[in-house]
């Protein structure tokens, strides 16, 4: 054979048996580097969020974290125990507002449209309960220290500057009724210890009122308010079981709770009245596990002491 035949001959073969050989090679991209998940900011890293969000004035306080809200705003979202409860307040009483901002409640209750709007037991009221407020910074106005100065010394006090776990009762006084809208209640990082202090400030037969915005309701079947979020608070017992906000307040020793789901709120809220029915209180307690600061944060607490297990089936 034609030795030039015979070569186009043997690369005719070889081409048909490995296409490659006259194919242009594709470059092999190189594989992307993994990167290693974001670090999940710490619990001190949300504290101190938090505390910023706290210390926020003027135009830089961001949207949620109110500090003006007047005495009309608790009496539509607090039961309307709430309302009849301070009216029917005498001079020999005592209302301590937790996350009071400014303390426009407060101003509130001692106008004149109080007064109009809750004409039956005015005489009774007097010169009304004496009235404390507490917020983690000072934002009292002008308005306030008017007031004040009209009234009899002392009638309306102000604390600020620490949460409400760090004063004593010899500081703060006993109370017949307390309130929190979206204070204390909300935002502590330690709500068993809150409550614990709440109730030890009450005097027997006096009322908490208070609200946690976006709950798992006690009766009422509903998913967070946020797609693909959590709850603003949750509590899971020490099998990981969830344990509903408003079961545990009704776990409180000398306390009687009602619990009211208020679904036309966005977000929607579940209204809570506890009143204390004797002293020996003990309140189940509880360990934060998640914190991720807001308006209010989102958290997370486990049921401290351990549930027995569950028998077999």
């Amino acid at each position: 054979m034609n030795p030039l035949v015979k070569g186009l001959t043997t690369i005719a073969i070889a081409t048909a048996i490995c296409p490659c050989v006259n194919a242009q090679q594709t470059p092999v991209e190189p594989q992307a580097e993994l990167k290693p998940a974001p670090k999940r900011p710490s619990l001190s890293e949300e504290f101190s969020k938090q505390l910023q969000i706290f210390q926020t004035k003027g135009e830089a306080v961001p949207e949620g974290f109110v500090v003006d809200r007047g005495l009309l705003a608790y009496s539509f979202a607090l039961s309307s125990e709430f309302d009849r409860g301070l009216a029917a307040l005498g001079p020999g009483d005592r209302w301590l507002d937790i996350g009071a901002g400014q303390g426009q409640a407060i101003l509130d209750y001692y106008g004149e449209r109080f007064d109009a709007m809750h004409p039956q037991g005015r005489e009774q009221r007097g010169k009304k309960a004496q009235a404390v407020g507490i917020s983690i910074g000072d934002r009292r106005t002008e308005a306030w220290h008017q007031t004040a100065a009209k009234l009899d010394k002392n009638q309306i006090q102000y604390f600020a500057g620490k949460p409400l776990r760090e004063y004593s009762r010899e500081v703060l006084g006993r109370f017949q009724l307390i309130s929190d809208v979206i204070g204390g209640f909300s935002y502590t990082e330690y709500l068993s210890q809150f409550m614990q202090k709440v109730l030890d400030l009450l005097t027997v037969n006096g009322s908490f009122h208070s609200l946690l915005m976006d709950v798992h309701y006690e009766k009422i079947a509903n998913r967070p308010y946020y797609p693909g979020a959590a709850y603003r608070t949750e509590i899971v017992n020490a099998r990981g079981e969830e344990v509903k906000l408003c079961s545990w307040l009704k776990q409180i020793s000398c306390v009687e709770v009602m619990c009211e789901a208020k679904t036309d709120w966005a977000p929607p809220i579940e209204v809570y009245q506890v009143r204390k029915v004797c002293d020996d209180i003990t309140v189940p307690p509880l360990s934060l596990v998640h914190f991720e600061a807001g308006t209010p944060p989102e958290r997370r607490y486990r049921l401290g002491d351990a549930l027995p297990a569950k028998p077999a089936k």
